[in-house]
């Protein structure tokens, strides 16, 4: 039972950290002016809501539920994006770019420390390293738009 409680606290903070990054990509598409990138952060977007629904999948299997108002442990990344309104409020491409970059670097931390207890999340691994993964490469692209920007 306590694997289980722990298995839920971390799917409930993996969804709270996708569904502060879906809600930050939105505002920023919301903000910027520049084409390219409001197209970027819309797929990223769309991407976290994927990641959230397939969270919420896992998460019922284990007889949890989630409301998106938990952080618990993950208040700090939460703070996070919250930074990334912030920094939207400036327009800057490069403040948006670089608020995002620091969640996401946040985001790949907290899916690696739950992924560092593989048997405790042994039958969802496939779906944590994928998102991992595509969270890797969002701040792979945001590092480069940032660089060029």
């Amino acid at each position: 039972m306590e694997n289980n409680n722990e298995i839920i606290s971390d799917l409930k903070g993996l969804i709270s950290i996708v569904n502060d990054g879906k809600e930050g990509y939105q505002s920023a598409s919301e903000t910027t002016e520049n084409l390219e990138l409001k197209a970027i952060f819309l797929k990223y977007a769309a991407e976290r809501k994927a990641y959230e629904l397939e969270l919420k999948a896992h998460l019922a299997s284990h007889g949890g539920e989630s409301d998106n108002s938990e952080g618990g442990i993950l208040g700090a990344i939460h703070r996070t994006w919250i930074d990334i309104k912030e920094a939207l409020s400036s327009k800057e491409d490069q403040a948006i770019l670089g608020a995002i970059e620091t969640g996401e670097a946040a985001a790949v931390e907290k899916y690696d420390a739950v992924l560092n207890d593989p048997k405790t999340h042994a039958d969802h691994l496939d779906l944590l390293n994928k998102q991992r993964d595509g969270i890797q490469n969002a701040l792979t692209e945001i590092k480069s738009l940032k660089a060029s920007a």
